[in-house]
C-alpha cells in the first residue's frame, strides 16, 4: 500500500467534501460546501468543471442522464448539469434555518441518505434523513451533531455511519427492501486516533476507509475487529472524505479543506483533490433511483 497520496487537482477548496464516482460517465463529482460549488471532474481529460450555486451543497449523487440529486442548505433538490438549474424537492428542516445538510450517499437500492448539522456544530440538533425513490422523506436518526460518513456492505445487510463528535463508526442492521435501520452498535472506536472521523467509503473486501479532519490521513479499518490495518498520509491537515473511482475502481480520490489552515505554509495545497492507488478496489456507487 502506498504511504502518501499525490496531488491531483490544485483546487484549494474552502471545504472540499463528498466525492462520488459515476461509473456510467466515468466522472467524479465533489463539492466545496463553503464555496457553494459543485465540481464535475473528468479524469480522462483533466477537466474540472465548476458549477456555482446560490447556497451551500452538502452532498451530490448521480441520478438519471445529466441530473444529480443534491442535498443543500435548504434541503433536497435536483441539479441539471446541462443548464445548471436547481429544482427543490423537499426541505425537512425548514423550521431549523440554523441547520444545513452535510454528507450524503445513495444506498444499494438507490435511496439518497443525507444528514444535517447545526452551524455552530456543538449541539445535537441535526438528523439523518432518507429520500426515497418516490421523493418522500423519512427521518431515520435524531440527536446528531455533525452528520458525516455513510456506506453499506456489498451484501446489503449492514450500514456504517459517522456522527463526527462521537469519534466512533456506528454499525446498523440494514433492511434493503424497506431502507430501515436498527440495532445500532459501535464498529470502530476512534477516540484515541489523531483527528476526527469525517467521510468514509468501503472497499470490495469489506474494509472501511475513514478520512480524518485534523488528522492528515485516510485510515483503513476492519469493521469486524475494529483494528486499523492501513494508513495513507495526505499532505493536508483537514482530510474530509474519499471515494473509489476510475475504470477499475482502483483509485481512491480524496477531498480536503482549507478551513482552519489559513497561513500554514506546510500545506500549500490544502483544499485540493488528492489521489492514490491503494492496492484494493472499491464498490460501484449506486445512483439515485427516483
Amino acid at each position: 500500500m502506498p504511504e502518501t497520496a499525490e496531488l491531483l487537482l490544485d483546487a484549494r477548496a474552502e471545504l472540499g467534501e463528498g466525492p462520488i464516482w459515476d461509473p456510467v460517465v466515468q466522472r467524479l463529482y465533489w463539492v466545496d460546501i463553503l464555496g457553494c460549488r459543485v465540481h464535475v471532474h473528468t479524469p480522462s481529460t483533466g477537466e474540472d468543471r465548476v458549477i456555482q450555486l446560490s447556497e451551500m451543497p452538502g452532498a451530490v449523487a448521480p441520478r438519471a442522464s445529466s441530473v444529480l440529486i443534491l442535498a443543500q442548505h435548504s434541503g433536497f433538490a435536483t441539479l441539471d448539469l446541462d443548464d445548471e438549474t436547481v429544482i427543490p424537492i423537499a426541505d425537512p428542516e425548514a423550521d431549523l434555518p440554523g441547520n444545513r445538510f452535510n454528507d450524503g450517499k445513495c444506498d444499494p437500492s438507490g435511496r439518497f441518505w443525507a444528514g444535517t448539522l447545526s452551524l455552530p456544530q456543538k449541539e445535537p440538533l441535526g438528523a439523518l434523513y432518507r429520500l426515497d425513490t418516490d421523493q418522500s422523506v423519512t427521518k431515520v436518526e435524531t440527536d446528531i451533531t455533525v452528520s458525516n460518513g455513510l456506506t453499506w456492505t456489498a451484501d446489503r445487510s449492514t450500514m456504517y455511519y459517522i456522527d463526527t463528535p462521537t469519534r466512533v463508526v456506528s454499525r446498523y442492521d440494514y433492511d434493503d427492501p424497506t431502507g430501515s435501520i436498527s440495532n445500532r452498535s459501535t464498529a470502530i472506536d476512534l477516540r484515541d486516533t489523531e483527528g476526527f472521523p469525517d467521510g468514509m467509503t468501503i472497499d470490495a473486501e469489506g474494509m472501511l476507509w475513514v478520512a480524518f479532519w485534523g488528522g492528515w490521513a485516510i485510515n483503513r479499518y476492519n469493521p469486524q475487529t475494529g483494528d486499523q490495518i492501513g494508513r495513507i498520509h495526505v499532505p493536508a491537515r483537514q482530510v474530509t472524505s474519499c471515494a473509489f473511482g476510475g475504470p477499475e475502481l482502483d483509485t481512491l480520490y480524496i477531498t480536503t479543506a482549507r478551513q482552519g489552515c489559513e497561513g500554514d505554509t506546510s500545506q500549500p495545497h490544502a483544499g485540493s483533490l488528492f489521489v492514490v492507488k491503494p492496492g484494493v478496489v472499491g464498490l460501484p456507487a449506486p445512483a439515485f433511483a427516483g
